[in-house]
């Protein structure tokens, strides 16, 4: 109650009281899952290290809301959780394909498969607005583009925040990418690990026969997870964001902290639905 109670924190401060129950909050649940199974306790930091490149890799991508489809704002038109999903939901099924070739593999191969999403989505996006609207890439937050050192302002249309998709907001949607995919991977795999090293035990079967299980529950799991660890950062965000030169970027600080609650609990679901049955 104190920290829903506790006093607003202005844009892109961290509320120390909450932050503090929070992360006493994740620090107990990681204890949990130490005493009642040992062995899932490093994947279950790999899956919290998962959702914290997901909250903070949202940051990055340029999403633009309904403004941007009007070309009035910078970013592409469509929501900060709706797009992190795509790019990240890419990611994991390119690393899902390399799960046997190794943690380090499979999750340098999610990342590709999200950056490589980002960039042709941005590609696209530019081309929309530049061949089928006419209008030029312009930030509305930036005299320079921090990257190339175009200037910005006399491309800027008046009443607009900007338009397109200027060369800094598609390196950023990249970068996220790169962050998405390689996050929800490493969900993936953590989660197959686990329940790869359980589910034989539950129904009395080979490795060979629980896969396909193993393998969707993992998925499903790392799904949920990713969306869970995208909206959080959308709200963070609240509305539209241009990539990392934005100003909201500096938020990105409370996104890890809820990224990190948020993913060491749904770990521990995640981990604690086989090891009860298993007992059971």
């Amino acid at each position: 109650m104190s920290a829903l109670g506790a006093k607003p924190a202005a844009a892109g401060d961290i509320d120390p009281i909450s932050s503090v129950i929070g992360i006493v909050l994740a620090v107990v649940f990681v204890a949990i899952v130490a005493v009642l199974a040992p062995v899932a306790l490093m994947p279950l930091l790999g899956i919290i290290l998962g959702g914290v490149l997901i909250g903070f890799g949202v940051h990055f991508v340029p999403v633009g809301g309904a403004p941007a489809a009007m070309g009035q704002a910078p970013g592409i038109a469509t929501g900060v959780a709706m797009l992190a999903a795509g790019a990240g939901l890419a990611g994991l099924f390119g690393g899902a394909w390399a799960a046997e070739l190794g943690v380090v593999v499979a999750t340098v191969t999610g990342a590709v498969g999200g950056g490589l999403l980002m960039a042709i989505t941005c590609m696209m996006v530019n081309i929309i607005y530049v061949f089928g609207m006419g209008i030029p890439s312009a930030s509305g937050k930036v005299a320079k583009d921090p990257i190339t050192g175009d200037t910005q302002p006399e491309f800027k249309s008046q009443g607009t925040e900007g338009h397109g998709l200027p060369f800094i907001s598609f390196v950023g949607g990249v970068v996220g990418g790169l962050f998405g995919g390689a996050g929800g991977t490493l969900i993936y795999l953590m989660l197959l690990e686990v329940y790869e090293h359980y589910l034989p035990g539950i129904f009395d079967a080979t490795a060979a026969q629980i896969m396909p299980v193993a393998v969707s529950l993992a998925g499903i799991f790392a799904i949920g997870m990713f969306l869970v660890n995208a909206v959080l950062a959308a709200y963070n965000i609240t509305g539209t964001i241009e990539g990392p030169h934005d100003p909201k970027f500096k938020r990105f600080p409370r996104a890890i902290i809820a990224s990190l609650v948020a993913s060491a609990l749904c770990g521990l679901v995640a981990i604690m639905i086989v090891v009860v049955n298993l007992n059971i």
